[in-house]
């Protein structure tokens, strides 16, 4: 079977990444219009357009370069449910669909409109979201259904919910037929990857920590009271934060978000994920 030969492929992709191209994955469920997307922006029939799901096979990289900047966006092929793959060939579809996550600066997660939000549409974005990716949700084929003056802020809700593990993912209302709020979508992309790539001083950092543990109070278990010495940021893509602390069993995940939330208020960060590390450290 195909599983032993894909441990020895080498998947390493030719790349003209020099700190000034922004690699985006446009991911999603089989037929959300992810080959339409780039068809429309290259004004080319450069990736295979069907209705029938599955089109596309492989990962295709497409530069491009306009007034927002220079991008590589790649296609991917459909990520479905993994009870569905029947066959090697799917296999190595979303192999590859999920290393073109994983070298990307930014993720275009296409929702179909006219399906709505589905199960599979989430696992998709967990994908990218695991992966410590900057993401978008873009709602695609936004002309093709009818609509009232509620009709999005409805959808909207509804993303709220169902995408409430990535709640910093800017959302977007396109069609990829019309071109419609194209625009929007990459003035999302470019500043999603520079928020990704964004650097807090320690001392700025520091600072709002001061007032965040003077707004609420760390929490304390049988008389012991977490105890935060400074904060420090780590890496980027995405922005890393370290915490350092006399008992990280004190640090409880609500005062985490607290304290994430806070970070976000203060510093922006739409469009990535943030992850934070706890590390103890003895009282001097």
């Amino acid at each position: 079977m195909l599983d032993s030969v894909f441990e020895h492929l080498d998947f390493t992709e030719d790349s003209e990444d020099d700190g000034t191209v922004i690699n985006v994955a446009v991911i999603g469920k089989p037929n959300a219009g992810k080959s339409s997307l780039i068809n429309k922006i290259t004004n080319e029939e450069r990736c295979i357009v069907s209705d029938i799901a599955g089109t596309t096979r492989d990962t295709i990289d497409t530069m491009i370069e306009n007034k927002y900047g220079k991008f590589n966006f790649t296609d991917t092929a459909g990520l479905r449910r993994q009870n569905k793959i029947y066959d090697d060939i799917e296999k190595y579809s979303i192999i590859r669909a999920k290393m073109a996550i994983e070298r990307s600066d930014v993720c275009v997660i296409m929702i179909d409109a006219e399906a709505g939000v589905t199960e599979q549409d989430t696992k998709v974005a967990g994908l990218a979201h695991e992966a410590g990716k900057a993401c978008i949700l873009a709602v695609n084929k936004w002309d093709a259904i009818e609509k009232n003056d509620k009709t999005m802020q409805e959808f909207r809700k509804k993303l709220d919910t169902d995408f409430a593990f990535m709640s910093y993912a800017p959302k977007v209302f396109i069609s990829a037929k019309t071109g419609q709020r194209i625009d929007r979508l990459f003035e999302f992309i470019v500043s999603c990857a520079e928020q990704s790539a964004r650097r807090i001083t320690t001392g700025m950092l520091n600072e709002l920590l001061a007032q965040a543990t003077t707004r609420v109070q760390p929490p304390s278990d049988k008389g012991k009271r977490l105890k935060i010495f400074y904060v420090t940021q780590a890496s980027v893509k995405p922005p890393t934060f370290i915490f350092f602390c006399n008992n990280a069993q004190l640090f409880h995940f609500s005062y985490q978000r607290y304290l994430e939330n806070r970070i976000r208020e203060a510093f922006g960060l739409e469009g990535t994920p943030i992850r934070i590390i706890i590390r103890e450290r003895g009282e001097k």
